[in-house]
């Protein structure tokens, strides 16, 4: 079982940026993936960035992050990072980092249900 332990949230302003991490309790090989989600109260999750460890090293981002959005991975470190530029209130939310099924791993990123181990969310609040 993978245990993940978000970091890095806190509050700033508009226009300020934040990096989150993600850290896994295991090594991470070629078919796995982690993905990044946000919630906010009465809403869904919602898919933000994910990167897969396979050789193609892919990474996805959702379209309102794209290009203030960044995901990487420190694969010694078997962690996940998600720098994040030019935020905005409407970003304010609790960010999740989820460890994706293996068996999943084709189906598209966004999807919750790709995900099986989850970490406890991180606080991100953003003020206008």
């Amino acid at each position: 079982q993978v245990q993940l332990v978000e970091s890095g949230g806190g509050s700033v302003q508009h226009g300020g940026s934040l990096t989150l991490s993600c850290a896994s309790s295991g090594s991470m090989d070629s078919r796995d993936y982690i993905g990044w989600f946000r919630q906010v109260p009465g809403k869904e999750r919602e898919g933000v960035a994910a990167i897969y460890f396979d050789a193609a090293n892919r990474r996805f981002v959702h379209h309102s992050v794209e290009g203030r959005f960044t995901v990487s991975r420190d694969n010694a470190k078997s962690t996940v990072y998600l720098q994040m530029n030019a935020l905005q209130p409407q970003d304010t939310a609790m960010y999740y980092c989820a460890a994706g099924d293996p068996k999943r791993r084709y189906s598209p990123w966004y999807l919750v249900t790709n995900y099986n181990f989850w970490g406890q969310g991180t606080q991100v609040t953003v003020s206008s």
